[in-house]
């Protein structure tokens, strides 16, 4: 709700699973970027994010992905970055925090593409 008050065109997936079958289905290019909670259901957040960097198709495989989790330890934010993830957001959420990370993220993804 708050993405899509800011603007943002959101669509869900209620787990790991189902995000990569969407990622694998889906022209590249469809999604700017995935906001990825670490603790889904069925595969959690770490495992969906290798499963999508190891598509074959590269602009797929390349999808920024952005951590969204309540673990924001030093060490959360790295197995976040081992897992491939391009950002990480500590939950409880803060808007401007939010929007910002999204930001960078995309702006550094445009500027390597």
């Amino acid at each position: 709700m708050i993405l899509e008050q800011n603007g943002i065109t959101v669509e869900r997936a209620e787990n790991g699973q189902i995000t990569v079958d969407i990622m694998e289905h889906t022209e590249p290019g469809y999604y700017d970027m995935i906001l990825m909670d670490i603790q889904i259901p069925v595969m959690d957040g770490y495992e969906a994010t290798r499963a999508i960097r190891a598509l074959e198709d590269a602009d797929k495989a390349s999808i920024p992905i952005v951590a969204m989790t309540a673990n924001a330890f030093k060490e959360d934010v790295r197995s976040a970055e081992e897992a491939g993830m391009n950002g990480h957001i500590a939950k409880p959420i803060d808007v401007n925090v939010m929007l910002k990370a999204m930001t960078e993220v995309l702006r550094a993804h445009r500027e390597d593409s």
